[in-house]
């Protein structure tokens, strides 16, 4: 079943984020992760909603999402995505059809 890692984040030093932004693809693909959602235009429906930035990735299931997030390929990314930001990540399964 597929598994997504949410992530809300806010950026604080966007020159970095870039740095780290460029990082992540090619270590994404390695476990079968694509990005669902990358920032872009939102609008809040209901509720507050203080982070000004979305990330959704899609991976095969939720051993492939944490052995992405655990790997060692990711680390440095990772150090400079948390850095740049201030993000809340979670994984979830999705809905088995």
């Amino acid at each position: 079943m597929a598994a997504y890692i949410v992530t809300q984040i806010e950026i604080t030093d966007p020159e970095t984020f870039e740095t780290y932004r460029a990082q992540v693809p090619p270590i994404l693909e390695k476990y079968g992760g694509e990005f669902i959602v990358r920032g872009g235009d939102r609008e809040v429906l209901e509720g507050d909603w203080p982070w000004s930035r979305m990330v959704i990735l899609k991976f095969p299931d939720r051993e492939a999402a944490k052995a992405w997030h655990a790997s060692a390929e990711y680390q440095g990314p990772k150090a400079l995505r948390q850095a740049a930001s201030k993000a809340n990540m979670i994984v979830v399964d999705g809905v088995k059809f």
